[in-house]
């Protein structure tokens, strides 16, 4: 999805067009697959670059001006599978499991020593380069970067305008028309305005969530807005584990009523690999490819950065003075100025007090993560899963640090030794 949606974003963009790409993976087939999308897409834009598949990431590294990062430490098995399969056990269930809960922590806990071994090369190979990073948990991820790398870092993500076209839809307006502003963290920030030429388009919302004519996958989305007011960036199956509320074992009538789809990423990622592989078939006996503009930044970032002319993308980036009532240094995500100087993020200020307080319990869970993989130390990862708002509404003080024990013991040395 992303390799396809990136090269043809940038390889589509005049200025861009003969950009030198290095496409780097562990794996030589996969990476032969991602080679031949790129030189498919080339042909498709007609575009000059020049790409050069690496297994060695040294290679891959030297001179950039550009890292795109789009990882999944350990896959799909045996380690997705390991952050679904073993809660289930204890009865703890989760629909996606990327970004916080459990599985969100056991993900940040294997993928942060490798995006601190990346950035240790890029500080000697091109330590002037932009890292955009796509691989969740998005605000553990770059916490960790931030806090013991140079590297300038932006987290990157498609929820904010993703979501800004979902409701066009749902509103019968053109998204063209529609001009917002959205703040908080990644997969939950808000949209603090929403307007059409001027025009507060809430009420609209709120009358589809009062009447309970809202699309049927979003029925947790429209539920947080009746009750808090505002509406959050990230799908209602991501938003459902990250909240108390929602995801009850023993409330499977509170599932069927909000439309939760439990395990839906382990779904995902059979019918991600199944596609690759039917892709990878169709294009090697010469089938088409479909290349069109994505929703994504990174494409815009490079050319705003290599033409100097200014565009506002939402990026994830070190609360320095940008939302007054979230902790310092925590990563938020705010609209950012990307011009010549680079990626500029936006001051908020302070959020309503119910956004802000509902998005420190996740703030929490982010931090002790990032505490644990930094420091070597067990118990954080006990205290990240106990003050989890879903785990925590699920299991009992000893549940949870039991499951902690048999989750770390079944991922062995994907997760770095912890004492």
């Amino acid at each position: 999805m992303f390799a396809r949606n990136l090269l043809g974003d940038i390889l589509g963009h005049d200025e861009l067009a003969g950009a030198e790409i290095a496409l780097f993976d562990i794996d030589a087939g996969r990476l032969a697959t991602s080679d031949l999308v790129a030189r498919r897409v080339m042909e498709a834009l007609d575009a000059p670059a020049k790409v050069v598949p690496t297994t060695d990431r040294h290679e891959a590294l030297d001179g950039a001006d550009y890292a795109i990062n789009m990882i999944q430490v350990g896959g799909y098995e045996p380690c997705t599978v390991t952050d679904f399969d073993v809660p289930k056990r204890f009865g703890l269930r989760q629909t996606i499991g990327d970004t916080l809960g459990i599985g969100g922590i056991m993900r940040g806990l294997r993928t942060i020593p490798v995006l601190r071994s990346m950035c240790a090369d890029m500080e000697a190979l091109c330590p002037d380069v932009w890292f955009l990073n796509y691989t969740n948990p998005m605000a553990i991820n770059c916490r960790a970067v931030t806090r013991t790398s140079s590297i300038k870092t932006v987290g990157l993500c498609h929820s904010v305008q993703g979501t800004a076209f979902e409701l066009s839809l749902d509103l019968g307006i053109p998204y063209r028309d529609i001009d917002y502003v959205a703040a908080g963290i990644n997969h939950m920030a808000f949209y603090l305005r929403f307007e059409r030429d001027g025009e507060d388009l809430y009420p609209q919302l709120r009358a589809l969530a009062d009447a309970g004519t809202a699309p049927d996958h979003n029925r947790v989305r429209y539920e947080v807005l009746r009750r808090f007011g505002f509406f959050v960036t990230e799908s209602s199956e991501h938003f459902a584990e990250y909240v108390p509320w929602f995801i009850k074992t023993a409330r499977p009538d509170l599932i069927e009523r909000l439309n939760i789809p439990l395990d839906e990423y382990p779904r995902r990622c059979r019918e991600q690999i199944a596609g690759w592989e039917a892709e990878r078939a169709r294009l090697e006996d010469d089938g088409p490819i479909d290349v069109r503009p994505s929703f994504e930044y990174a494409a815009t970032i490079i050319r705003s950065v290599e033409t100097g002319k200014p565009r506002v993308i939402y990026g994830n980036v070190p609360n320095d003075g940008l939302i007054d009532d979230l902790p310092a240094g925590c990563i938020v995500e705010v609209p950012c100025l990307v011009d010549g100087n680079g990626v500029q993020p936006t001051r908020i200020g302070a959020l309503p007090p119910q956004l802000a307080a509902l998005i420190r319990t996740n703030v929490n869970v982010q931090e002790l993560t990032v505490e644990a993989a930094l420091s070597g130390r067990r118990d954080h990862v006990y205290h990240a899963a106990m003050l989890d708002p879903h785990t925590a509404a699920e299991l009992d003080l000893d549940e949870i640090h039991t499951l902690v024990d048999a989750l770390l013991e079944a991922h062995g040395d994907w997760i770095p030794p912890l004492s």
